[in-house]
């Protein structure tokens, strides 16, 4: 009778167990592509999650154990990068531990042959690695405890360095950070949606409860690749080259000229990665403005009444994924501004392409084809 009755209160433990575990999916999308998978567990004070991601040149996976104190801050994390197969990556770490004490955090790298420490300041210390977002729902959950509009978290990942602060500010539901980035969450700070459309990344997710098996994703995934690549273009105009370097990101079903992707009345980096650059050895004309030779970086500002005008800008070697974009684009650089002019392309770009080419003689124009339109900025040259 008393086994009976010690079986029947164990039963009654692990129900109430599963009925407290928190059971989360997050689908990460780029236009029509899915790009990761991330699922966790919360059971009490501790996380256990994963996430598949193939945006990179291979498939990897991120695993993740996090233990909570009883107000809701981390005191460890486990995370074990993996490739596809779950294996553990040549060089690499069989495991971060993390420990946070006070504003720093204790970081313990550990090999086959030997462990590496260091202790990195981390004021007010969460853990975080992209793109495993669910772990933001540690620090929403304190700042929906304390009932704080604005707070600063230093994001902690599997990296040595020291990390930097991410603050977040709450509006209603949702709550923002620095570069864009939004999250509806509840009362509790749990994630519903991310919406990453004003950002270079451009990602979206959402909310699920159904568990999938990650390991069986992973080993159907293909890496996607540079997701915007690195391309030149150039004409020699008199025996006098004019080269374009840039990146080209894909519409993966998403709108352009106007939309998504090169919004109405803000400053676009004209590609992806590092700032599109111009490097002419010959003086070029784009109406009023004279381009004497030298290196030069291109913007784009879609003015929703006059169209989409060309920056064109002496700063040089930025990085064009920075935002807000005006950390890395300073309109007091610009040479000038050029009216473009807008057409239909032929048929739809899904790659983001620039050409060169001549127009005449004495003239040539620069094209700047993506979607179903091109914008194109003529010149004349001596």
């Amino acid at each position: 009778m008393r086994s009976q009755l010690l079986i029947a209160l164990a039963a009654a433990a692990a129900l109430t167990t599963q009925a407290r575990a928190q059971q989360t999916t997050f689908v990460y999308r780029l236009g029509r592509d899915t790009t990761a998978i991330e699922q966790f567990t919360r059971t009490g004070n501790r996380i256990t999650g994963e996430t598949v991601n193939r945006s990179g040149a291979a498939v990897t996976r991120l695993q993740y154990e996090v233990t909570l104190g009883s107000d809701g801050r981390p005191t460890a994390v486990v995370y074990r990068t993996r490739n596809a197969a779950g294996a553990t990556l040549p060089n690499a770490p069989t495991e971060i531990r993390l420990t946070f004490v006070g504003d720093s955090v204790r970081r313990e790298a550990v090999f086959a042959d030997s462990t590496s420490r260091r202790t990195l300041a981390a004021v007010r210390g969460t853990p975080f690695m992209g793109p495993a977002y669910g772990l933001l729902e540690i620090a929403f959950g304190q700042m929906r405890r304390a009932n704080q509009q604005t707070a600063a978290f230093a994001l902690v990942g599997t990296g040595a360095g020291n990390p930097g602060p991410m603050q977040f500010t709450v509006t209603g539901d949702t709550i923002r950070s620095p570069d864009g980035r939004k999250f509806v969450v509840d009362r509790e700070g749990r994630i519903q949606s991310i919406d990453a459309l004003s950002t270079t990344q451009k990602l979206t997710a959402t909310r699920g409860s159904n568990r999938v098996d990650i390991a069986t994703i992973a080993g159907g995934m293909r890496a996607m690749g540079l997701l915007s690549p690195r391309d030149n273009t150039h004409f020699s105009f008199m025996q006098s080259p004019v080269f374009i370097n840039y990146s080209r990101p894909s519409v993966r079903e998403r709108t352009v000229w106007g939309g998504t992707l090169v919004p109405f009345d803000q400053i676009w980096r004209n590609g992806a990665n590092e700032a599109t650059h111009l490097a002419t050895s010959r003086e070029l004309t784009f109406g009023n403005v004279v381009v004497p030779p030298g290196l030069y970086t291109l913007w784009i500002y879609n003015d929703r009444t006059a169209g989409p005008q060309l920056a064109i800008n002496k700063q040089i070697g930025q990085w064009g994924a920075a935002l807000p974009m005006t950390n890395v684009y300073n309109q007091a650089n610009d040479v000038g501004r050029v009216p473009m002019t807008m057409a239909a392309t032929p048929s739809h770009v899904e790659e983001y392409t620039i050409t060169i080419r001549p127009a005449g003689a004495g003239r040539g124009a620069i094209d700047f084809a993506w979607g179903d339109k091109v914008a194109t900025a003529a010149f004349t040259f001596r």
